[in-house]
């Protein structure tokens, strides 16, 4: 048997090599040509900044800085205030990968991987304003910690925010936008639970000024992917395709779930996953027709047909790919007849795919052609009924796996789901495709058919394990 790590890297046979922006000096992703050789080296390779906390990863100053500005522009006048997230306590919060995840809103801007900071923007006509505030580094702390960045000229160089400044100096800063706030300027914050519990942030709400939520506008900016971001969905999709690929490869009836598990997240944690981006769902038999089981505890059975639902995250954006595979490599006449209608929905779903097009359009276009198509397959009812096709068609993707954007027509740059599926409880017997789908100009661009997806293609790669 191939190891782990070669396994893993076969899943970029079809797949495009990502571009990285200038500031990401990335490996080239690995891939394999038609005769099987693979080419060395992890999918999510990068060049490391020792600098930088967390991943290390380093900043794409050209992107952060562009969505600033957009920001500015779109509020015109007004002061803008994104804290970013503290570390999790691995005491009570079940910490499953790591003690810290960067608030979405303030990496949007920053890129940066640094607690308990402080983003600062401010416009006023032609006159703008961007300061970062850190908090003080401890070396004797960073001993446990790990390195953190500091208000000096090395969080300006690599940050590209031109004025870095000691967090105690932030409410002297607030005091007059309080003050500004009570005479009209408005204040935008982002309101969402976490940051809610910020005392600078409630004290700003309570004092009677004009504060608004930044959440709105912010989202709207998420929803159309720029080329940084489009960037990171590639590497954690094709890093998902290759775990996904190590437990088709790893598959054998008998094994436990669990086992099938640790195979598809050693293809991720191998290829440089930064973390899960959800949990991994591996159901066989029975558990293959609930959507979101992630117990993962059954021994399979010779016969069964196997759900996983997983994905990696890479850069803080996340991958969302389901494949359904018969654990001995071979589809019975009937698994593949409910396997083909699937796949014939999501395609017609697919060929629909262009600006302007809303997913609720989508969703009808892959139903009908199931219920179209169904014949007898699933008894007296179509197999579009809810009672088989239980859910959605599919989501926007992002830094969230169901990010923001939802319900607004499709644009270029939106990256969604195609994920449609059949559910026959009585028969024991679930089928789930779900793809990663870039919106262009034209139409649609496979971000995750690296991972085989017809049942030829399945059986050929399970068959050569």
């Amino acid at each position: 048997m191939r190891s782990l790590t070669s396994i893993a890297l076969v899943a970029l046979a079809a797949s495009a090599a990502p571009r990285t922006s200038c500031a990401q000096s990335a490996s080239p992703a690995a891939r394999s040509g038609a005769g099987g050789s693979v080419a060395a080296g992890p999918i999510g390779a990068y060049d490391v900044v020792p600098e930088l906390p967390g991943m290390g990863r380093p900043v794409d100053i050209a992107a952060t800085t562009a969505r600033r500005r957009a920001l500015l522009q779109r509020i015109g006048r007004g002061t803008v205030l994104i804290p970013a997230a503290h570390e999790r306590n691995i005491e009570q919060d079940y910490v499953q990968d790591n003690d810290f995840r960067q608030n979405n809103t303030f990496y949007y801007f920053t890129e940066l991987e640094t607690q308990d900071a402080w983003l600062f923007l401010t416009a006023r006509g032609d006159t703008v304003e961007t300061v970062l505030f850190l908090p003080p580094r401890m070396p004797a702390q960073e001993r446990w910690t790990g390195l953190r960045l500091g208000a000096d000229s090395v969080g300006v160089r690599l940050s590209g925010i031109g004025t870095v400044l000691p967090i105690d100096s932030l409410d002297g800063r607030l005091r007059r936008v309080r003050f500004a706030a009570l005479r009209g300027m408005p204040v935008y914050v982002p309101l969402d639970p976490s940051t809610r519990e910020e005392s600078r942030i409630s004290d700003l709400a309570f004092a009677g000024g004009d504060v608004r939520n930044l959440l709105p506008i912010v989202d709207s900016m998420r929803a159309v992917k720029d080329a940084d971001e489009i960037a990171r969905l590639r590497r954690a999709v094709n890093i998902s395709v290759a775990g996904h690929i190590a437990a088709m490869r790893a598959a054998r009836p008998g094994m436990y779930e669990y086992e099938l598990e640790a195979a598809l997240e050693d293809g991720f944690r191998r290829n440089g996953a930064d973390r899960l981006g959800y949990p991994s769902i591996v159901g066989s038999g029975p558990n293959s027709t609930t959507l979101h089981y992630d117990v993962n505890r059954r021994r399979t059975e010779n016969g069964d047909l196997v759900v996983i639902d997983a994905a990696a995250e890479w850069g803080q954006y996340t991958a969302d790919v389901t494949r359904t595979f018969p654990i001995n490599g071979r589809f019975t006449s009937r698994q593949k007849a409910i396997y083909d209608l699937v796949l014939g929905a999501q395609q017609a779903a697919f060929d629909s795919v262009r600006p302007g097009i809303t997913m609720g359009q989508l969703d009808a276009i892959a139903r009908r052609y199931m219920r179209e198509h169904s014949g007898a397959l699933c008894g007296e009812k179509t197999c579009d009924d809810r009672e088989y096709f239980n859910h959605g068609l599919g989501h926007p993707i992002g830094m969230d796996v169901h990010d923001v954007g939802f319900g607004r027509p499709l644009e270029p740059g939106m990256v969604i789901t195609l994920e449609p599926g059949i559910y026959l409880q009585s028969e024991k017997l679930g089928v789930r495709i779900e793809d990663d789908v870039l919106v262009t100009a034209r139409g649609g661009e496979w971000l995750s058919d690296g991972a085989p997806r017809t049942t030829d293609a399945i059986e050929r790669l399970m068959s050569r394990r």
